[in-house]
């Protein structure tokens, strides 16, 4: 390889390396989000409760949907090449299926994400003229909750063994190596952890679920801006 190749290669490693920075922010970002968009009230949870919503705001009817929540699960998407590269001298083949399994949960997510149906189904509602057509936009909206990927089919259940067992694995990779720190390694390891066994436990035990949420979220919080700076700082060395 001649030095104007190992240039360009280092370059293209340099850029990899800041977009897993700067997807890593967009996590804490969208995570913070989250947590704002709750201000305005719990996710509705039945086609009644939605519809009321949206004919008052469509946006709100938004954010306190799943929206946002695919920004959180996108932002994989820029974290986990740069994890693939990163980590791949370490253990290639952990770090293969794991950005795989991450792939695949993004792809599922993105799918059959439902908030613009729902907006839609949502303004033909609010234009409906009769009794019929309304309870008949009543059960679809209901059949869309009920099937929506992110809570309640089994793609949901398995996309989220997926993405939380993707991030188990890269972090006990990420132990073994020098470029990323103990904390995030460790971060990582106990936040995706903790999300596994709550989302494993979720359909049978909700409230006991919901108990470890804020646990998890703590160190979620360390997690992304700890993994923004390590790859920020990989970055500076190609």
């Amino acid at each position: 390889m001649d030095n104007n190749t190992s240039k360009i290669v280092s370059s293209d490693l340099a850029m990899l390396y800041r977009v897993g920075g700067w997807a890593a922010l967009l996590h804490l970002v969208s995570i913070v989000a989250l947590l704002s968009a709750q201000l305005l009230g719990p996710r509705p949870t039945t086609a009644e409760e939605y519809l009321l919503i949206q004919q008052s705001s469509s946006l709100e009817a938004l954010l306190r949907g799943d929206f946002l929540l695919l920004f959180l699960i996108g932002a994989y998407l820029g974290t986990f090449p740069a994890l693939y590269v990163a980590l791949k001298p370490i253990n290639p083949v952990a770090v293969f299926f794991a950005t795989l399994f991450t792939f695949i949960a993004v792809t599922v997510a993105f799918t059959n994400e439902s908030s613009f149906s729902l907006l839609h189904l949502g303004k033909q509602y609010a234009a409906a003229n009769s009794e019929v057509v309304r309870t008949q936009l009543v059960a679809a909206v209901e059949a869309i909750i009920a099937a929506n990927s992110m809570w309640h089919s089994s793609g949901a259940y398995m996309s989220g063994f997926l993405l939380q067992g993707a991030g188990v694995i890269i972090s006990l990779v990420m132990l073994r190596s020098r470029n990323f720190s103990k904390v995030t390694a460790i971060a990582g390891l106990l936040g995706n952890a903790l999300d596994l066994g709550q989302h494993m436990i979720h359909p049978f035990t909700p409230d006991f679920s919901s108990i470890i949420h804020p646990i998890m979220g703590i160190f979620y919080f360390v997690w992304f801006p700890s993994l923004a700076r390590d790859l920020f700082r990989i970055s500076k060395t190609k």
